[in-house]
C-alpha cells in the first residue's frame, strides 16, 4: 500500500493549486526580515533570473549582497517546496502477512523460528506512525543493539529537497520471482567470495563460476547484466545495475533497471580502489587488510537468531597479516563494511599523475567542459570558493548527509524490508522444517542453496560480517546512496569521457601487485559508475542487501545530488552555462 504522511501542522501541501497561497504566506512571514527590497518583483520566474547580471543596485555593496543571498535562498527554498510529494509505494507485504514475515523487524525479540513478538511489532510500528522521540524510546528491543538513526531521517534540508521528496520503486515483494533471483544471486556470492576476480572470464575454466552463471542465467525474475544473446556469462556475474521508478506506470511499483555505462567493461574492480590516493605530499595505499576465509557467519540456527533479536554477536573478524589488492568477492565486502569510499575518488581525479613508480598516485582528470575556468584568462579557482577540488571537497560530505537522510526515510517510514539474513531463515525453515512460508520455486529448488547446505549444515545464508546488517530495514541501501551521491556530483565536475591513463589490475599470481590492464578504454565515468554499483554490491558480497538495494539507491542518490547541484548552480558569481553528466541510466543530465 501507499504510505501517507501523517498531516501534521508543519504538513506540505501535495495539491499544485495550493502552491501560490503557500507561497504568499511563506513571502508575508519573511517581510519583516527583508533588507533592501530583496524580494521586490519575486514572481515564478524567479528561477530563471539571473542574480549576477543586474549589478549591485544603489546601495552598499556589502548590503547588496546580503539581500542578494536572502533574495536566493528565498528562491530556492519556494521553488523546492513546490516539487510535490511523490507517490511512496511499498511491496504491500507489511499487509500481507500478518505474522510479519515480509518486513523488517530485526533487532525486536522473536521466536524460535524467528517470527516477530507482535507486542513489541506494535511498539515500533506506533514509533513509525508518530515519529516521536518518546514513542521510540518506548520501542521493545530484544538485545542489546540499538535501531539506527530514525529520528535522523526527519532532519530538515536547507539545501536541496526534503527527504521526502524522492521516491523509488517498490522493493520486490517476499514471494516473487525477483526476490527469489536477488536470493539465489546472494547464495552464489556467499559461496565464492574467495574465488579472485580475474577468473571471472567468459571461457573461464572455473566449474562454481559456470554453475553460478548458468543457474543466474534461467532465473526468471533476475534483472542483472545478459550478453547479447541473454545470457549471464562468468564475466557478467554480479555485475551492478541502477534500479528506476518506472515514470509511465503511475502506480510508483514499477522498476526500470539498466546498467550503468562503463559497469560491464573491463576488470570487475573500479580503477579508483586499486589507486593509491594522494593527500598532499602524503599517499593512502590502496592495498588493504583482507578478512580470512574462517568468516563465515549466521549459517547455525542459535547464532542467527541471536542476531535477530538484536544480540551483539559473541565472534569476532579474523584477518590475513598479508595487505593486498581488492581481488575477490571477500576482499569488496571488507572495503564496503565501513566506508563509502567515493570521496577518495576525488584526489585520484584532481592531483596530478606522480612520476614516482612506486607511488601511482593521481590521474589529473579534465575539468568538465562547462567549467567557467577554462575559459577565464585572469582568474582562476585554485581556493576553496568554488569550482576547485577544495570547494567539491566540502560539497561531497554535504551530499552524503542527504542522501543517507532520503535513504533512511524511506527504510524507516516507507518500505520496512526484510534482510538477507532474514529472507534466509524462512528458507531454512521451509526446506528444513516444511514451514508454509511463500517463497518462490526458483529460491527452493536453488543449486545454489543446495550447495550452501552441503558447506554448512544448514540452509541458512552464510554472512562476512559477525553481525550481519545493521538495525534498519534493506531498502534502500545506505552505503550504496552514500556512493552514488558522490560519484555523481564528480561526473558533474570532471569530463567523463577522459580516458583512465594506465590501469591496472592486481596480479592473478601475486595480488600484493598491480599488473597493466589491457582491453577496452576505461574511461573516468565508467569507472566512476563502476564504483558505485562496487560499492552497493560489496554489501550484497558479505550478505546484508540485495542487488534490488543497490540498483534504487543509484538513483536515488543521483536525484539527491542533482538538487543539491541545482541550488548551488544558482550561487555562483561566475559565468556559467551550467552542470552536464551522465545518468547511471545512460541519458543526458542538464543542470
Amino acid at each position: 500500500m501507499s504510505r501517507q504522511v501523517k498531516p501534521t501542522l508543519e504538513a506540505v501541501p501535495n495539491d499544485a493549486s495550493q502552491e501560490v497561497p503557500a507561497r504568499r504566506r511563506f513571502i508575508g512571514t519573511t517581510g519583516s526580515l527583508v533588507v533592501g527590497g530583496a524580494l521586490t518583483g519575486l514572481s515564478a520566474q524567479a528561477e530563471a533570473t539571473d542574480l549576477w547580471s543586474r549589478g549591485f543596485g544603489h546601495g552598499s555593496l556589502d548590503e547588496s549582497l546580503k539581500a542578494r543571498t536572502l533574495r536566493l535562498r528565498t528562491e530556492r527554498a519556494i521553488s523546492n517546496h513546490q516539487v510535490p510529494i511523490p507517490r511512496h509505494q511499498d511491496n504491500d507485504d507489511e499487509e500481507r502477512y500478518t505474522n510479519l514475515i515480509g518486513t523488517d523487524t530485526r533487532g525486536l525479540p522473536h521466536n524460535a523460528r524467528g517470527e516477530v513478538d507482535l507486542a513489541a511489532w506494535a511498539t515500533l510500528k506506533q514509533a513509525v506512525t508518530t515519529r516521536t522521540v518518546a514513542d521510540f524510546e518506548k520501542v521493545q528491543l530484544g538485545g542489546a543493539r540499538k535501531l539506527v538513526n530514525p529520528l535522523g531521517t526527519l532532519g530538515l534540508n536547507l539545501t536541496g529537497l526534503a527527504s521526502n521528496q524522492i521516491a523509488v520503486p517498490s522493493a520486490p515483494a517476499l514471494a516473487s520471482a525477483e526476490r527469489a533471483s536477488d536470493a539465489v544471486e546472494i547464495y552464489w556470492q556467499s559461496l565464492l567470495r574467495e574465488v579472485p576476480f580475474h577468473e571471472y572470464r567468459a571461457d573461464t575454466s572455473n566449474a562454481l563460476l559456470r554453475a553460478a552463471a548458468a543457474e543466474i542465467s534461467q532465473l526468471p525474475g533476475y534483472v542483472g547484466p545478459r550478453n547479447a544473446a541473454g545470457q549471464v556469462t562468468p564475466d557478467l556475474l554480479f555485475r551492478g545495475t541502477a534500479r528506476y521508478l518506472d515514470r509511465s506506470d503511475g502506480s510508483g511499483r514499477t522498476a526500470r533497471t539498466v546498467v550503468p555505462p562503463g559497469v560491464a567493461i573491463g576488470p570487475y574492480i573500479s580503477q579508483f580502489l586499486l589507486l593509491d590516493v594522494p593527500y598532499g605530499v602524503s599517499f593512502a595505499s590502496a592495498l588493504i587488510r583482507t578478512q580470512t576465509p574462517a568468516n563465515e557467519f549466521l549459517n547455525q540456527p542459535a547464532e542467527w537468531l541471536a542476531i535477530q533479536n538484536g544480540q551483539n554477536p559473541t565472534r569476532s573478524l579474523a584477518f590475513d597479516n598479508t595487505l593486498r589488492y581488492v581481488s575477490t568477492g571477500r576482499d569488496l565486502a571488507e572495503v564496503a563494511r565501513g566506508s563509502a569510499g567515493a570521496g577518495a575518488a576525488l584526489q585520484i581525479l584532481s592531483t596530478a599523475r606522480s612520476s614516482n613508480p612506486l607511488r601511482v598516485g593521481g590521474i589529473g582528470a579534465a575539468l568538465s567542459p562547462t567549467n567557467p575556468y577554462l575559459q577565464a584568462i585572469t582568474t582562476s579557482a585554485s581556493a576553496a570558493g568554488s569550482f576547485s577540488a577544495a570547494y567539491l571537497q566540502g560539497l561531497l560530505p554535504l551530499g552524503v548527509s542527504r542522501g543517507i537522510r532520503a535513504a533512511y526515510w524511506l527504510k524507516w517510514f516507507v518500505h520496512r524490508t526484510l534482510r538477507p539474513e532474514a529472507y534466509g531463515g524462512l528458507v531454512h525453515q521451509r526446506l528444513a522444517n516444511q514451514v508454509a512460508y511463500p517463497l518462490h520455486a526458483s529460491i527452493l529448488q536453488s543449486e545454489a542453496v543446495s550447495r550452501s547446505r552441503q558447506k554448512h549444515g544448514t540452509f541458512l545464508l552464510s554472512h562476512a560480517y559477525p553481525e550481519g546488517a545493521p538495525i534498519h530495514s534493506s531498502y534502500p541501501g545506505g552505503a550504496s546512496v552514500s556512493a552514488a551521491v558522490q560519484v555523481t556530483l564528480l561526473k558533474a565536475f570532471f569530463d567523463e569521457s577522459t580516458p583512465i591513463p594506465n590501469p591496472v589490475q592486481p596480479d592473478p599470481l601475486d595480488p600484493t601487485k598491480l599488473v597493466p590492464y589491457n582491453g577496452p578504454t576505461l574511461t573516468v565515468g565508467g569507472e566512476l559508475n563502476k564504483l558505485a554499483t562496487n560499492l552497493g554490491v560489496g554489501r550484497n558480497w558479505a550478505g546484508i542487501h540485495w542487488r534490488s538495494d543497490a540498483g534504487a539507491s543509484l538513483a536515488l542518490g543521483e536525484e539527491v545530488a542533482i538538487a543539491l547541484l541545482r541550488d548551488e548552480k544558482r550561487t555562483f558569481a561566475e559565468p556559467f552555462e551550467g552542470f552536464r553528466f551522465t545518468r547511471f541510466d545512460g541519458s543526458a543530465a542538464v543542470i
